[in-house]
């Protein structure tokens, strides 16, 4: 799942180096923090939070096939 963020996150932003994927799993549910410099962060978010809700939608799906749950939080 973090190689997934990862690799979505570093194909829309402007520096691909600065952007960090921390992952940990408690119970059935898998946390993932990803980091992004803070020129990027419109990028990420995107035109009303569409490009955020996109990336969830995509790790949500890819979590589901799996019976757990994701909180995918996005900050600076």
């Amino acid at each position: 799942m973090k190689a997934l963020v990862e690799h979505i996150a570093q194909s829309l932003v402007d520096d691909p180096e600065s952007v960090k994927v921390e992952e940990h799993q408690e119970d059935q549910t898998v946390y993932l923090r990803l980091t992004v410099h803070p020129d990027d962060m419109g990028k990420v978010i995107g035109k009303n939070g569409r490009t955020a809700k996109a990336l969830r939608s995509v790790v949500y799906a890819a979590v589901n096939k799996q019976g757990k749950k994701v909180k995918l939080d996005i900050v600076e």
